[in-house]
C-alpha cells in the first residue's frame, strides 16, 4: 500500500527497519544522521541503545543478530565512527552473523572533495563486508533496505554496510510505503544428494560430525541431535560453536579450535567420513588446515553449508551439498536410513566428560586461585541456560574446556578472535534475554578495550556478570612470546586500575577474589544480586592457559 504522506528519508527509512523487523538498534549518534534519530523518537517499536564507542555498538548489534538470526543493526556517523565500527563488520563476516551497519555520510554535493571526515566506504568496507551501498535518492530507499536486509542473511549471513549522505535523510518524498518484510531462504536439500550421504554414513567405519556456524539455529540444533543421537555419530563443534548442540547430548564430543581434547583430535584423524554441516573449516576449526587437510587423502568429505560459494574454496568435498541448516537437519531427521547404531558417538562422549570435569583424583592447581575449579564452581552455581560472553585471550580456554553449553544460545564469542567482543555482546544478550542469567568473561587486556560499555548496561539496566580475570598481561601473546623467545618479556606487560573500584564507579557492585574460595563466595553472592555485578579475579601470570602452559614450563623447554 502507498503512503501518501510527506516525509523525510529518515522517517522513510526507520519505517522500511520496523517493516523487516528490526525491533532494536545499536548507535553512537552522529549529527550526519540526525533525521534518523528523530523518526526513532517517534518510534516506540524499536528500542534505540546509545553506547558508548562504535565498536562496542557494532559487536551489540553482531552478537544481537547471532541471537535472533535477524539482522542485528548499528548506526554510526562517518569518517570516526566508521573506522572505530569497522571491528564488528570483520567480526560478522567472519563469524557469519548477518549484520546492517548504517553510516551517516558527507552531503551529495560535498562527494569525493575529501570533506570533513569523507571516507570512500566502498573501497574500506568492500573487502570486510557481503555488500556496500550508497542510498542517494529516497525514493529507493524501501529498495535498499530490503535488499541490505536480504543479503545479509541469505546463504552464507554477514554484514552489509550502507552509507546515508546527511541531505538524503533530509530530503522529503511522498507516495512510498516499506517493502514487505524479506524471509530468508530456506533451500531444501537435494534427495539425490540425501540418498549418497545416507549410503556413505552406512559405508563408514569411522564417521564424525563438525557442526556450526552459518545459519545454525533452534530448528537445526533440535533435529540434528535427534539424528545424531538416533545413529551414534560423533558430534564436535567447530570453533566457539559450543552450543550448537546440548553438551549434554550422549554423542557430543568436544569443542575444536585452540587446545582442544587430544581423544578427540585423534579421533578427527582417524575418521574415514568426516560430515560438516555449517562450519566453514576454517583456520582454528582445523588447527591450520593441519587436522582436516583440503586434499584429506584416505578421508571423505561431506560438506553441507548454505552457500554454494562456499562449497569448494578452500575444502575438496567428495559430496557438496548446498542447504538451509534446519532443511537439512529436519531432512536427516525424518530420513529412513538402513545406518546401523555406530558406538562411537557415546566413546567419544564420554571421552568429553573426562576430559571436561576435574577428576576426583586430580591434585589440586599449584596456585591461590585455580581457574579450572573456579569454572567448575561457576557450574554448580549459575542456571544451565546462562549465556556466555567472551573476547579473545587465553582466559577463555578455561571456560572452553569445563563450562558446560547446555542451552542456545548459550556460548556469543567471536570466531574472528576480537578482543573487546564479551561486554558488549552480554549488554546486548541481557537486552534480548532479560529472563536469563548473561555473564561477561574478560581478560584485563580484552576488558579494557570496550569496558566503557558498562556505562550502557547500567543505563538500560541490564542484569549482567562480569568475571574480569587479572594476571597484568597480554596472556596470549606472552605464551607465545615465551615459547619463542623465553625469558625476554617485551611489550606484554600491563599495570591496571583497580576493576572493583571502576564497576562501582559505573554504578555496579564488585567483589575481588585472589584466591578459588574467594571467588566461590563471591559469585555466590553475585547470584543473588541484580543489575551490573563485576568479579575481580587475580590470577598468577604464571597460570597462562587451559592446557597447562606455565611461564616456567615453556623457560624450561627452552633450555632443554
Amino acid at each position: 500500500m502507498t503512503d501518501t504522506k510527506t516525509i523525510n528519508g529518515g522517517r522513510l527509512l526507520v519505517d522500511c527497519l520496523i517493516a523487516q523487523g528490526a525491533d532494536r538498534i545499536f548507535t553512537v549518534p552522529g549529527e550526519s544522521f540526525l533525521a534518523v534519530l528523530d523518526a526513532l523518537h517517534d518510534s516506540p517499536e524499536v528500542q534505540t541503545v546509545v553506547c558508548r564507542q562504535e565498536g562496542g555498538a557494532a559487536f551489540m548489534a553482531c552478537a544481537d543478530g547471532a541471537m535472533t538470526g535477524k539482522p542485528g543493526v548499528c548506526f554510526v556517523t562517518r569518517g570516526p565512527g566508521a573506522t572505530n565500527a569497522s571491528i564488528g563488520v570483520h567480526v560478522a563476516m567472519q563469524d557469519s552473523q548477518a549484520m546492517l551497519l548504517f553510516i551517516g555520510d558527507v552531503d551529495r554535493g560535498m562527494k569525493d572533495r575529501e570533506g570533513f571526515q569523507e571516507v570512500d566506504f566502498g573501497q574500506m568496507f568492500g573487502p570486510l563486508a557481503k555488500l556496500v551501498l550508497r542510498i542517494d535518492d529516497p525514493k529507493r530507499i524501501p529498495e535498499y533496505v530490503a535488499r541490505a536486509w536480504n543479503v545479509a542473511q541469505a546463504g552464507r549471513p554477514g554484514p552489509v554496510v550502507i552509507a546515508l549522505p546527511e541531505d538524503m535523510l533530509l530530503e522529503e518524498v511522498s507516495g512510498l510505503a516499506p517493502r514487505p518484510a524479506v524471509a530468508r531462504p530456506a533451500q531444501p536439500v537435494c534427495p539425490d544428494a540425501m540418498g549418497v550421504l545416507m549410503d556413505l554414513i552406512a559405508d563408514a567405519a569411522a564417521p564424525v560430525a563438525i557442526i556450526g556456524g552459518a545459519g545454525w539455529h533452534a530448528k537445526a540444533r533440535e533435529h540434528f541431535t535427534k539424528f545424531a543421537e538416533r545413529i551414534g555419530l560423533p558430534v564436535a563443534g567447530a570453533f566457539r560453536r559450543q552450543d550448537a548442540i546440548s553438551n549434554a547430548s550422549k554423542v557430543w564430543a568436544g569443542n575444536l579450535g585452540y587446545g582442544p581434547n587430544p581423544k578427540l583430535t585423534q579421533r578427527i584423524k582417524m575418521a574415514d567420513l568426516v560430515i560438516a554441516v555449517g562450519a566453514r573449516l576454517g583456520e582454528a576449526t582445523t588447527d591450520s588446515y593441519t587436522l582436516i587437510t583440503p586434499e584429506h587423502p584416505g578421508q571423505t568429505l561431506v560438506h553441507i553449508h548454505p552457500d554454494p560459494n562456499e562449497l569448494g574454496r578452500v575444502y575438496r568435498a567428495d559430496l557438496a551439498i548446498c542447504a538451509d541448516m534446519a532443511e537439512f537437519a529436519e531432512t536427516a531427521d525424518y530420513w529412513d536410513d538402513d545406518v546401523v547404531p555406530f558406538d562411537a558417538g557415546q566413546e567419544a562422549h564420554l571421552e568429553w566428560l573426562e576430559w571436561s570435569n576435574i577428576g576426583s583424583g586430580a591434585k589440586p592447581a599449584p596456585y591461590p586461585l585455580d581457574m579450572a575449579a573456579c569454572v567448575t564452581a561457576m557450574r554448580g552455581l549459575l542456571p544451565d541456560d546462562s549465556i556466555i560472553c567472551n573476547g579473545a585471550g587465553n582466559f577463555s580456554g578455561w571456560w572452553h574446556r569445563y563450562w558446560h553449553y547446555n542451552g542456545f544460545p548459550t556460548q556469543l564469542a567471536p570466531t574472528a578472535g576480537a578482543m573487546g567482543y564479551g561486554v558488549p555482546a552480554a549488554v546486548a544478550a541481557a537486552l534480548r534475554h532479560p529472563e536469563r542469567t548473561v555473564v561477561a568473561l574478560a581478560g584485563d587486556g580484552d576488558f579494557l578495550m570496550n569496558g566503557q560499555e558498562l556505562a550502557t548496561a547500567v543505563q538500560y539496566g541490564c542484569d549482567l556478570l562480569v568475571v574480569l580475570v587479572d594476571n597484568g598481561t597480554y596472556g596470549t601473546i606472552r605464551m607465545h612470546q615465551e615459547r619463542e623467545f623465553p625469558g625476554r618479556v617485551s611489550g606484554t606487560t600491563l599495570h591496571n586500575p583497580d576493576f572493583a573500584a571502576l564497576a562501582v564507579a559505573y554504578g555496579g557492585w564488585a567483589q575481588r577474589a585472589e584466591t578459588t574460595e574467594e571467588f566461590t563466595t563471591a559469585l555466590a553472592e553475585a547470584k543473588d544480586r541484580k543489575g551490573l555485578r563485576l568479579l575481580h579475579v587475580i590470577i598468577d601470570p604464571e597460570q597462562l592457559s587451559a592446557g597447562g602452559a606455565t611461564i616456567s614450563g615453556l623457560r624450561a623447554k627452552a633450555k632443554g
